[in-house]
């Protein structure tokens, strides 16, 4: 059986933590920031954790980098 690949445009998106965590970006941070109000961008600032079940599929995806 052939090796499972890791898939090349999820680990430019995903980050993995120390204690094992999946971090990603904000969506709706692309464009059009204009309309939003100056307390939406910042929340959106920065990363959070993959919701737990969305978990399985993605390890299964990036598994070499864990």
């Amino acid at each position: 059986m052939p090796k499972q690949k890791t898939h090349s445009g999820l680990k430019k998106r995903i980050k993995v933590t120390g204690t094992g965590k999946l971090m990603r970006g904000q969506a709706y941070t692309g464009h059009l920031a204009m309309s939003k109000t100056t307390k939406q961008n910042r929340q959106l600032r920065g990363e959070t954790t993959v919701h737990a079940s969305d978990k399985k599929r993605i390890k299964s995806l990036i598994s070499n980098l864990l």
